[in-house]
C-alpha cells in the first residue's frame, strides 16, 4: 500500500474519532529505540525508516521531524509521500516545535490525539500543557491499527541466563541495592519498563528486538517480593528455576496492566520517560518520579564488566583487521554491493569466540552513501563498491562479554586533498577526546567540543552528537550519559563506557567519522577522570595529512598503533600480520 493511501486511511480514522491532529510516535509500549517490527508504526505510515523521529498529521498536511543523522535518508524516503509528508529538520533553527506547527495547521478548539502507550509521561504532559494554554483539546487515540491490515505478528523468543561470569554480579545483589534506592525514596513499589533495565536487573538475556538481546518484559519491585512479566511461553525449565531460586514471581507478559490495576494507596517509583498509558492506571497511587535506580547502575560498569568487554574488543580487533585487509587487497576488486560487504564482516565476525551477532546494522557507505549518517544497505537498493573513493564503515558486534562499536574510513582508491583534510581534523578532534582530563562532575556537554574544535576552526561542524554510553551485552546505545551539544544533567562517572565518535560529511561525495570506545576511569591527578581507550584496531593512515597534527596527537596515534600491533599479533596469517605491523608503524610529523 502506498504511503498516500495510508494518510488517507488515517485521516479517516481522525474524522472517526474527532481528532484534528494525530502525533505518531516511533515507539513501543517500553519507549525503546529500536522496536521489534509490530511496533514500527510511524515506518509504516511515513515510509521513513530511521530509528529516530516522528510523524504529525493534520487534515491536510503531515510533517516529519528527525534529526542530523537521519536528514538525507529521510529526505530520500520520504519522496514515497508524493510530497505529502514534509521534512522538519530537528534541531536547526528555521525549523518549528512540532506543537506550535499544530497549532497553525488546525482551528481553535480542535483536538490533538496520540497514543498514550506509545507516549512518555514526560511529552504527554507537554502536549496537554501546551493544549492549556492554546484552548486546544487532547485525548488518546489508536488510529494505526484499525488500518495496518498486514501488520506483523509480535513475536517472543526463548529467555537466556546470563552468568554471573559475564554480569559481575547477582540479582539479588542488583534487587538489594535497587531496593535500597527505593527506601531512599520511600517507596512501596518500583515500575520497571526499559528492556534493558530489566534485562540488566535479571541478568537475562532474549532475543525479541533485532541487534539488541533484550526480552519483552515489565517488572514490578515491592519491598518483599518481585514479580517479571513476560511471555510465559519463554520460559524455559532452567529460567523458572533461576527465576524459583531468586524469588522472583514469573507473570504473563499480557496480564501486566491488570496486575498494576491494583495497586492502590502506595508509593509507586516510575520514570518520567515510562509510557502515559502506565501513569493513568497507576493514578490512584503516591507516584514518585524518578530515574531508574538500575538504569545508574547498569551505566557504571563493575569490573567484569570491564574486562569483559576488553575481552569482546580483542576479539572484534582480530575481527576487524582481517576484514580490512581483506576488503583493501581482494574486496573492493570483486564487484560487491555494499550490503555484501556487510554481510562479509558480519561472516568474520561470527567466527569469534562467544560471538552473538551484530549490535546494529552494519552502516556500509561507499562514496556519498557514507554522507548519511545511519545509513545502512538493503539487499535490494546497495551501490557497487569500486577500487575507487572511499568507503565508511560503522558497525559492532554483540559478545557474550561486551558490545563493541566501531567506525573506520578506508581509502579505495585515491581520494582528494579535501576529503584527507576533512579526515585528518575529524581524526585530530577524536585524538583531543581522547587524551582530555576532566575534573569530577563534569558532564558530557562540557567535553563535546574538544572532539569538534578541529573541525570548528575550519568552519566546519556534524549535525549528531560526539558520543552515546554503551552497554554491556546490551543495548549499543545506552543512556543516561553522552556527549554531546544539548544539555544533560547527567554527570560523567567511573566505569561508564561511551564512544567518542565525530566526524564530516559532504553530501553526494563523502562521509567521514572515527569513532574507538572509551571508558571512564580515575586519572592520576587526584580528584579528576579520563577516558581509557577500549576500541583495539588501526586507523588507515593513508587518507590522512600529518602535517596537520601536532607533535602531542602524533604521539597519541603513534603509541595507539604500538598497543593495537601488541594486543593483536600472533592471530593472523603470515601476510595479514605483516600488513597489520605496516599500518601500525608509527608516523612522523612532517611539514
Amino acid at each position: 500500500m502506498k504511503v498516500t493511501e495510508k494518510l488517507k486511511l488515517i485521516r479517516n480514522s481522525m474524522q472517526e474519532h474527532a481528532v484534528d491532529a494525530l502525533i505518531v510516535f516511533q515507539a513501543d509500549p517500553h519507549l525503546s529505540e529500536y522496536l521489534p517490527e509490530y511496533w514500527q508504526e510511524r515506518s509504516w505510515a511515513s515510509g521513513f525508516t530511521g530509528s529516530a523521529g516522528f510523524l504529525v498529521i493534520s487534515k491536510n498536511e503531515a510533517a516529519l521531524w528527525t534529526d542530523g543523522r537521519y536528514y538525507v535518508q529521510a529526505d530520500e524516503e520520504l519522496k514515497s509521500s508524493e510530497n505529502q509528508i514534509t521534512l522538519m529538520k530537528d534541531g536547526e533553527p528555521e525549523t518549528p516545535n512540532y506543537l506550535d506547527w499544530i497549532k497553525k495547521s488546525v482551528e481553535p478548539n480542535a483536538t490533538i490525539a496520540t497514543n498514550s502507550l506509545l507516549c512518555s509521561h514526560t511529552e504527554w504532559e507537554k502536549i496537554q500543557e501546551f493544549c492549556a494554554k492554546n484552548k486546544l483539546n487532547s485525548k488518546s487515540v489508536d488510529c494505526i491499527k484499525p488500518n495496518w491490515k498486514d501488520r506483523p505478528v509480535l513475536v517472543f523468543h526463548l529467555i537466556k541466563l546470563h552468568s554471573t561470569q559475564f554480569a559481575g554480579i547477582s540479582v539479588k545483589n542488583k534487587l538489594n541495592r535497587i531496593r535500597n534506592k527505593m527506601e531512599h525514596y520511600h517507596a512501596d513499589v518500583h515500575i520497571l519498563t526499559a528492556l534493558d533495565d530489566i534485562a540488566w536487573t535479571f541478568n537475562l538475556r532474549g532475543n525479541d528486538v533485532l541487534y539488541n538481546p533484550v526480552f519483552l518484559s515489565f517488572a514490578m519491585v515491592e519491598k518483599e517480593s518481585c514479580s517479571l512479566f513476560i511471555d510465559l511461553n519463554q520460559v524455559s525449565e532452567e529460567v523458572k528455576l533461576y527465576c524459583q531460586d531468586n524469588e522472583i514471581s514469573v507473570k504473563s507478559y499480557h496480564t501486566f496492566f491488570d496486575e498494576i490495576s491494583l495497586i492502590q494507596s502506595k508509593k509507586v517509583l516510575i520514570a518520567a520517560n515510562c509510557n502515559e498509558a502506565i501513569h493513568t492506571v497507576l493514578q490512584r497511587n503516591e507516584l514518585i518520579i524518578a530515574p531508574p535506580p538500575g538504569n545508574l547502575m547498569k551505566a557504571c560498569k563493575n569490573d567484569t564488566e570491564i574486562t569483559g568487554t576488553e575481552i569482546a574488543m580483542q576479539r572484534d580487533g582480530i575481527a576487524m583487521v582481517k576484514f580490512l585487509f581483506w576488503l583493501i587487497h581482494e574486496g573492493k576488486y570483486q564487484d560487491l554491493t555494499e550490503f555484501q560487504i556487510a554481510e562479509k564482516l558480519h561472516e568474520i565476525r561470527a567466527e569469534g569466540e562467544h560471538f552473538m551477532g551484530d549490535s546494529f546494522g552494519s552502516i556500509i557507505g561507499y562514496q556519498g552513501n557514507g554522507a548519511i549518517v545511519h545509513y545502512s544497505p538493503s539487499q535490494t537498493s546497495s551501490v557497487r563498491v569500486n577500487p575507487e573513493g572511499s568507503i565508511l564503515v560503522d558497525s559492532g558486534g554483540q559478545y557474550l562479554e561486551g558490545t563493541t562499536d566501531i567506525t573506520r574510513i578506508i581509502a579505495l582508491g585515491d581520494t582528494s586533498q579535501e576529503f584527507k583534510t576533512d579526515a585528518s581534523l575529524v581524526l585530530k578532534g577524536m585524538i583531543q577526546l581522547s587524551m582530555v582530563k576532566f575534573p569530577k562532575g563534569t558532564r558530557g556537554v562540557q567535553l563535546d567540543s574538544w572532539a569538534r574544535m578541529p573541525l570548528w576552526k575550519a568552519g566546519k561542524d556534524y549535525a549528531h552528537g560526539t558520543g552515546h554510553g554503551v552497554g554491556c551485552f546490551l543495548n549499543v546505545h545506552e543512556g543516561p550519559q553522552n556527549l554531546r551539544k544539548e544539555l544533560n544533567p547527567q554527570i560523567l562517572l567511573p566505569g561508564m563506557i561511551l564512544s567518542n565518535e565525530p566526524g564530516f560529511y559532504v553530501q553526494d561525495k563523502y562521509g567521514i567519522r572515527h569513532e574507538n570506545l572509551v571508558v571512564v576511569v580515575e586519572d592520576e591527578i587526584p580528584g579528576f577522570l579520563s577516558f581509557k581507550t577500549l576500541t583495539i584496531c588501526p586507523f588507515l593512515v593513508d587518507i590522512l595529512l600529518p602535517e596537520l597534527f601536532t607533535n602531542e596527537e602524533i604521539e597519541w596515534l603513534n603509541s595507539y598503533h604500538a598497543w593495537v600491533r601488541e594486543k593483536l599479533t600472533g592471530n593472523f596469517t603470515p601476510e595479514v600480520e605483516d600488513w597489520l605491523i605496516k599500518v601500525t608503524s608509527p608516523i612522523s610529523l612532517s611539514k
